[in-house]
Protein backbone atom coordinates (compact mmCIF):
# COMPACT_ATOMS: atom_id res chain seq x y z
CA UNK A 1 0.00 0.00 0.00
CA UNK A 2 1.16 3.52 -0.57
CA UNK A 3 1.85 6.38 1.74
CA UNK A 4 -0.71 8.25 -0.28
CA UNK A 5 -3.24 5.22 0.77
CA UNK A 6 -2.00 4.98 4.47
CA UNK A 7 -3.26 8.94 4.72
CA UNK A 8 -6.51 7.99 3.40
CA UNK A 9 -7.13 5.00 5.66
CA UNK A 10 -6.19 7.27 8.33
CA UNK A 11 -8.32 9.85 7.34
CA UNK A 12 -11.00 8.02 6.63
CA UNK A 13 -10.88 6.20 10.24
CA UNK A 14 -11.88 9.32 12.16
CA UNK A 15 -14.90 10.91 10.03
CA UNK A 16 -17.50 9.14 12.13
CA UNK A 17 -19.75 11.87 13.45
CA UNK A 18 -22.30 13.87 11.88
CA UNK A 19 -20.56 17.16 11.67
CA UNK A 20 -17.11 15.39 10.36
CA UNK A 21 -19.04 13.83 7.69
CA UNK A 22 -21.08 16.69 6.66
CA UNK A 23 -17.52 18.43 6.84
CA UNK A 24 -15.71 16.19 5.21
CA UNK A 25 -17.96 15.67 2.41
CA UNK A 26 -18.31 19.63 1.46
CA UNK A 27 -13.97 19.14 0.97
CA UNK A 28 -14.74 16.49 -1.48
CA UNK A 29 -17.90 18.29 -2.80
CA UNK A 30 -16.04 21.29 -3.93
CA UNK A 31 -13.05 19.56 -5.49
CA UNK A 32 -15.42 17.41 -7.33
CA UNK A 33 -14.88 17.00 -11.12
CA UNK A 34 -18.10 18.60 -11.95
CA UNK A 35 -20.18 21.01 -9.90
CA UNK A 36 -23.02 22.73 -11.49
CA UNK A 37 -27.07 22.92 -11.15
CA UNK A 38 -27.16 20.18 -13.50
CA UNK A 39 -24.29 18.10 -12.36
CA UNK A 40 -21.88 16.84 -10.02
CA UNK A 41 -19.36 14.28 -10.94
CA UNK A 42 -16.86 12.81 -8.12
CA UNK A 43 -14.07 10.83 -10.39
CA UNK A 44 -11.07 9.05 -8.69
CA UNK A 45 -8.82 6.58 -9.16
CA UNK A 46 -8.65 5.47 -5.42
CA UNK A 47 -10.57 2.60 -3.95
CA UNK A 48 -10.88 4.30 -0.55
CA UNK A 49 -11.56 7.73 -1.77
CA UNK A 50 -14.59 6.19 -3.52
CA UNK A 51 -16.01 4.45 -1.19
CA UNK A 52 -15.83 6.89 1.38
CA UNK A 53 -17.33 9.75 -0.91
CA UNK A 54 -20.48 7.19 -1.50
CA UNK A 55 -20.73 6.19 1.96
CA UNK A 56 -20.48 10.18 3.32
CA UNK A 57 -23.62 10.73 0.87
CA UNK A 58 -25.56 8.42 1.55
CA UNK A 59 -25.21 9.22 5.14
CA UNK A 60 -25.89 13.29 4.71
CA UNK A 61 -28.14 13.17 2.09
CA UNK A 62 -29.92 9.64 2.28
CA UNK A 63 -28.86 9.00 -1.12
CA UNK A 64 -26.43 6.55 -2.68
CA UNK A 65 -24.96 7.35 -5.80
CA UNK A 66 -23.90 4.92 -8.32
CA UNK A 67 -20.57 3.95 -9.21
CA UNK A 68 -19.17 3.79 -12.99
CA UNK A 69 -15.93 2.15 -12.86
CA UNK A 70 -13.95 2.82 -16.38
CA UNK A 71 -10.69 0.86 -17.07
CA UNK A 72 -7.66 3.80 -18.10
CA UNK A 73 -5.03 2.72 -21.14
CA UNK A 74 -2.57 2.63 -17.53
CA UNK A 75 -4.45 -0.12 -16.32
CA UNK A 76 -5.70 2.15 -13.19
CA UNK A 77 -9.46 2.19 -12.33
CA UNK A 78 -11.19 5.21 -12.51
CA UNK A 79 -14.53 5.67 -10.35
CA UNK A 80 -17.02 8.02 -11.48
CA UNK A 81 -20.15 9.05 -9.26
CA UNK A 82 -22.62 10.88 -11.67
CA UNK A 83 -25.76 12.66 -10.27
CA UNK A 84 -27.97 14.14 -11.81
CA UNK A 85 -30.96 14.14 -10.07
CA UNK A 86 -31.91 17.22 -9.96
CA UNK A 87 -33.89 17.16 -6.63
CA UNK A 88 -30.76 15.59 -4.98
CA UNK A 89 -28.43 18.05 -6.39
CA UNK A 90 -30.68 21.04 -5.31
CA UNK A 91 -30.70 20.02 -1.56
CA UNK A 92 -27.21 19.81 -1.88
CA UNK A 93 -26.44 23.61 -3.51
CA UNK A 94 -29.17 24.27 -0.36
CA UNK A 95 -27.48 22.46 2.44
CA UNK A 96 -23.96 23.81 1.13
CA UNK A 97 -25.25 27.28 0.14
CA UNK A 98 -23.50 26.65 -3.27
CA UNK A 99 -23.79 29.30 -6.02
CA UNK A 100 -23.82 28.62 -9.54
CA UNK A 101 -20.77 29.43 -11.33
CA UNK A 102 -19.15 30.02 -8.03
CA UNK A 103 -16.88 27.77 -6.45
CA UNK A 104 -15.55 29.34 -3.05
CA UNK A 105 -15.04 27.83 0.16
CA UNK A 106 -17.69 29.00 2.84
CA UNK A 107 -16.06 29.18 5.87
CA UNK A 108 -19.43 29.72 7.77
CA UNK A 109 -20.25 25.87 6.87
CA UNK A 110 -17.35 24.67 8.55
CA UNK A 111 -16.65 25.64 12.02
CA UNK A 112 -12.93 26.00 12.84
CA UNK A 113 -12.70 23.01 14.48
CA UNK A 114 -14.17 21.40 10.86
CA UNK A 115 -11.74 22.76 8.99
CA UNK A 116 -9.10 20.03 9.43
CA UNK A 117 -11.62 17.37 8.61
CA UNK A 118 -12.72 19.93 5.34
CA UNK A 119 -8.79 19.52 3.95
CA UNK A 120 -8.96 16.05 4.33
CA UNK A 121 -11.79 16.01 2.33
CA UNK A 122 -10.00 18.15 -0.11
CA UNK A 123 -7.16 15.42 0.20
CA UNK A 124 -9.21 12.24 -0.39
CA UNK A 125 -11.11 14.34 -3.32
CA UNK A 126 -7.70 14.65 -5.45
CA UNK A 127 -4.82 14.72 -2.99
CA UNK A 128 -1.59 13.01 -2.62
CA UNK A 129 2.00 12.60 -1.20
CA UNK A 130 5.02 10.67 -1.80
CA UNK A 131 6.57 7.93 0.10
CA UNK A 132 8.61 10.29 1.87
CA UNK A 133 11.56 7.61 1.68
CA UNK A 134 12.21 8.90 -1.44
CA UNK A 135 10.78 12.34 -1.74
CA UNK A 136 8.84 15.10 0.15
CA UNK A 137 5.85 16.20 -1.95
CA UNK A 138 2.22 16.55 -0.92
CA UNK A 139 -0.27 18.11 -3.15
CA UNK A 140 -4.29 18.61 -3.96
CA UNK A 141 -5.40 19.09 -7.00
CA UNK A 142 -8.28 21.46 -7.91
CA UNK A 143 -10.69 22.19 -10.92
CA UNK A 144 -10.05 25.84 -10.66
CA UNK A 145 -7.70 28.52 -9.78
CA UNK A 146 -9.30 30.78 -7.78
CA UNK A 147 -10.42 27.52 -5.31
CA UNK A 148 -6.81 26.54 -5.30
CA UNK A 149 -5.73 30.15 -4.43
CA UNK A 150 -7.71 29.75 -1.48
CA UNK A 151 -6.74 26.47 -0.14
CA UNK A 152 -3.11 28.02 -0.81
CA UNK A 153 -4.70 30.70 1.65
CA UNK A 154 -6.21 28.08 4.43
CA UNK A 155 -2.80 26.61 4.42
CA UNK A 156 -1.01 29.91 4.86
CA UNK A 157 -3.63 30.27 8.11
CA UNK A 158 -2.21 27.87 9.72
CA UNK A 159 2.08 28.73 8.37
CA UNK A 160 1.74 26.32 6.22
CA UNK A 161 3.99 27.30 2.61
CA UNK A 162 2.46 25.71 -0.26
CA UNK A 163 2.91 26.89 -3.97
CA UNK A 164 0.25 26.29 -6.86
CA UNK A 165 0.96 25.11 -10.16
CA UNK A 166 -0.70 24.02 -13.54
CA UNK A 167 -0.61 20.51 -14.75
CA UNK A 168 -2.90 19.16 -17.69
CA UNK A 169 -5.46 22.02 -17.19
CA UNK A 170 -6.13 21.71 -13.42
CA UNK A 171 -4.40 23.56 -10.60
CA UNK A 172 -2.15 21.82 -8.07
CA UNK A 173 -1.68 23.19 -4.78
CA UNK A 174 1.20 21.68 -3.65
CA UNK A 175 4.03 21.44 -0.40
CA UNK A 176 7.28 20.82 -0.54
CA UNK A 177 9.06 21.56 2.72
CA UNK A 178 9.09 18.02 5.35
CA UNK A 179 7.83 19.95 8.27
CA UNK A 180 4.78 21.67 6.37
CA UNK A 181 3.99 18.13 4.94
CA UNK A 182 3.73 16.87 8.48
CA UNK A 183 2.10 19.83 9.70
CA UNK A 184 -0.58 19.78 7.03
CA UNK A 185 -1.20 15.76 7.58
CA UNK A 186 -1.41 16.08 11.48
CA UNK A 187 -3.95 19.41 10.79
CA UNK A 188 -6.42 16.77 8.53
CA UNK A 189 -5.79 14.11 11.17
CA UNK A 190 -3.01 12.06 10.00
CA UNK A 191 -0.93 11.72 13.29
CA UNK A 192 -0.06 8.26 12.91
CA UNK A 193 1.56 8.95 9.43
CA UNK A 194 3.28 12.21 10.66
CA UNK A 195 4.84 9.91 12.89
CA UNK A 196 5.85 7.74 10.30
CA UNK A 197 6.99 10.08 8.18
CA UNK A 198 9.11 11.76 10.90
CA UNK A 199 10.51 8.55 11.30
CA UNK A 200 11.52 8.00 8.08
CA UNK A 201 13.14 11.32 8.12
CA UNK A 202 14.84 10.38 11.02
CA UNK A 203 16.43 7.54 9.42
CA UNK A 204 17.49 8.74 6.64
CA UNK A 205 19.26 11.95 7.75
CA UNK A 206 21.12 9.12 10.48
CA UNK A 207 21.67 7.18 7.05
CA UNK A 208 23.17 10.62 5.32
CA UNK A 209 25.33 11.70 8.44
CA UNK A 210 26.71 7.35 8.37
CA UNK A 211 26.93 7.99 4.78
CA UNK A 212 29.49 11.46 5.28
CA UNK A 213 31.42 10.17 7.97
CA UNK A 214 32.07 6.76 5.90
CA UNK A 215 32.63 8.87 3.04
CA UNK A 216 34.79 11.40 5.06
CA UNK A 217 36.58 8.40 6.56
CA UNK A 218 37.28 6.89 3.15
CA UNK A 219 38.66 10.14 1.61
CA UNK A 220 41.05 10.61 5.27
CA UNK A 221 42.07 6.54 4.29
CA UNK A 222 43.03 7.45 0.74
CA UNK A 223 45.04 10.80 1.73
CA UNK A 224 47.02 8.44 4.38
CA UNK A 225 47.68 5.91 1.70
CA UNK A 226 48.79 8.65 -1.10
CA UNK A 227 51.15 9.81 1.38
CA UNK A 228 52.99 7.13 2.85
CA UNK A 229 53.13 5.38 -1.00
CA UNK A 230 54.84 8.95 -1.47
CA UNK A 231 57.17 8.70 1.18
CA UNK A 232 58.28 5.58 0.46
CA UNK A 233 59.09 6.47 -3.43
CA UNK A 234 61.07 9.30 -1.86
CA UNK A 235 62.77 7.07 0.53
CA UNK A 236 63.66 4.46 -2.24
CA UNK A 237 65.05 6.83 -4.38
CA UNK A 238 67.50 8.10 -1.49
CA UNK A 239 68.23 4.34 -1.12
CA UNK A 240 69.03 3.89 -4.33
CA UNK A 241 70.90 6.94 -4.76
CA UNK A 242 72.95 8.29 -1.84
CA UNK A 243 72.26 5.17 0.44
CA UNK A 244 69.72 5.69 3.60
CA UNK A 245 73.37 5.96 5.58
CA UNK A 246 73.99 9.18 4.12
CA UNK A 247 71.10 10.25 5.81
CA UNK A 248 71.10 11.40 9.71
CA UNK A 249 70.20 9.33 12.22
CA UNK A 250 67.03 10.83 12.77
CA UNK A 251 65.88 10.44 9.19
CA UNK A 252 67.42 6.90 8.84
CA UNK A 253 65.18 5.79 11.58
CA UNK A 254 61.79 7.09 10.49
CA UNK A 255 62.77 6.15 7.00
CA UNK A 256 63.50 2.22 7.92
CA UNK A 257 60.41 2.31 9.76
CA UNK A 258 58.55 3.37 6.43
CA UNK A 259 59.93 0.77 4.48
CA UNK A 260 59.67 -1.77 7.07
CA UNK A 261 55.70 -0.71 7.71
CA UNK A 262 54.15 1.12 4.93
CA UNK A 263 50.37 1.18 6.18
CA UNK A 264 51.84 2.50 9.73
CA UNK A 265 50.59 5.82 10.89
CA UNK A 266 52.59 8.64 11.83
CA UNK A 267 51.29 8.63 15.29
CA UNK A 268 52.53 5.23 15.47
CA UNK A 269 56.10 5.72 13.17
CA UNK A 270 56.36 8.63 16.19
CA UNK A 271 55.90 6.07 19.39
CA UNK A 272 57.93 3.31 17.83
CA UNK A 273 61.25 5.24 17.03
CA UNK A 274 64.11 4.80 20.12
CA UNK A 275 63.15 8.12 21.15
CA UNK A 276 59.71 8.99 20.74
CA UNK A 277 58.16 11.92 19.34
CA UNK A 278 54.54 13.39 18.60
CA UNK A 279 52.99 12.80 15.20
CA UNK A 280 53.80 16.36 13.85
CA UNK A 281 57.40 15.46 14.59
CA UNK A 282 57.56 12.52 12.34
CA UNK A 283 55.83 14.35 9.76
CA UNK A 284 58.59 17.09 9.63
CA UNK A 285 61.16 14.65 9.08
CA UNK A 286 59.02 12.67 6.63
CA UNK A 287 58.98 16.74 4.93
CA UNK A 288 63.08 16.68 5.03
CA UNK A 289 63.39 13.24 3.22
CA UNK A 290 60.84 14.95 0.80
CA UNK A 291 63.15 17.52 0.14
CA UNK A 292 66.06 15.77 0.23
CA UNK A 293 64.07 13.33 -2.82
CA UNK A 294 63.39 16.50 -4.96
CA UNK A 295 66.81 17.32 -4.74
CA UNK A 296 68.18 14.67 -6.17
CA UNK A 297 65.57 14.52 -9.10
CA UNK A 298 66.53 17.78 -9.84
CA UNK A 299 70.49 15.76 -10.70
CA UNK A 300 71.87 17.01 -6.95
CA UNK A 301 73.38 14.21 -5.39
CA UNK A 302 74.68 15.99 -2.17
CA UNK A 303 72.90 15.78 1.38
CA UNK A 304 73.97 17.36 4.49
CA UNK A 305 74.85 14.55 7.51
Amino acid sequence: MSFSNDVREELCSYINDKDKKFACLYGMLLFSKVLSPERICFQTESSISSERFAKLFKSVFRYEPECIEHERRSGNILRCYDITDKPIIEEVYSRYRLSAGNRAIDYDIVSTGSLGVFTAGIFLAGGSVNDPAKEYHLEFVSPEEELARELAALLAEIDIRAGITTRRSQYVVYVKESESIEDTLTFMGAQQCTLDLINIKIYKDMRNKVNRIANCDNANIDKVVAAATRQTEDIQLIASSVGLDSLPDELREVAELRLENSDMSLKDIGESLSEPISRSGVNHRFRKLSKIAENIRKGGGLIEK
